[in-house]
């Protein structure tokens, strides 16, 4: 049983954190507005602590000291990244998602290797996913395989490039897209292609095979 904090309780935190409570987790959701939690409806069984979503006394109310999962998803990206960073920084939250409303920001979440999820619909379906899958870098599940988006970690291997076909070989995966870290080309690698360090790859991986794969992934 996961311990998750929701912070933002309008129509996309109230109905994920519905979801989450229904799939057995603990759940606790945060809000400035003390109206907000009139979202949640009469069923929910979480907890509910009213007060700034990046606030460390309200945080710590809202149990982040035990914390698996946050999800930062209020209406305004500064401070869905403000709670991410302290989250992450100061309480190492293991995962932590945030919703982001401008598509102009979402190169600098992902070298910044912030988990989000960037979109007008279907946002508490988007973040249900991410959270149960345990894995930040989680876009879709297909049976045995996830697909995976991130940025590059090759500092574990001391190189600044790797071919595709190495990957592939080593960890029995399939790379089905890449795009340089610049944003100045993107491609469906042969194997042949060589990527670099802090590229963002598009990868189907086998759910066993995750955890050994997880190097590659910046955090």
């Amino acid at each position: 049983m996961s311990n998750i904090i929701v912070v933002g309780c309008g129509r996309v935190g109230s109905q994920l954190a519905n979801m989450l409570s229904d799939n057995g987790s603990n759940v606790c959701v945060i809000d400035k507005n003390a109206e907000a939690f009139a979202n949640l409806g009469r069923n929910f069984n979480g907890l509910t602590v009213q007060g700034i979503g990046f606030d460390e006394d309200t945080l710590v109310k809202a149990g982040i000291e035990d914390c698996d999962v946050l999800a930062a998803v209020t209406q305004s990206d500064t401070a869905n990244l403000m709670v991410t960073e302290v989250a992450t920084h100061l309480y190492g939250v293991p995962h932590v998602i945030a919703r982001l409303y401008n598509s102009d920001h979402e190169r600098a979440y992902m070298q910044l290797g912030i988990d989000y999820v960037c979109g007008t619909s279907l946002v508490a379906e988007e973040v249900f996913g991410k959270t149960v899958s345990g894995h930040g870098a989680h876009l879709d599940t297909f049976g045995e395989y996830e697909v995976l988006r991130f940025s590059l970690n090759l500092k574990h291997l001391d190189r600044k490039t790797i071919r595709v076909s190495e990957m592939e070989r080593v960890h029995d995966i399939r790379i089905v897209a890449f795009e340089r870290a610049d944003g100045s080309a993107s491609s469906i690698p042969t194997g042949d292609s060589v990527l670099y360090h802090g590229d963002t790859v598009l990868a189907c991986v086998r759910h066993e095979l995750i955890d050994q794969f997880s190097v590659y992934i910046q955090g």
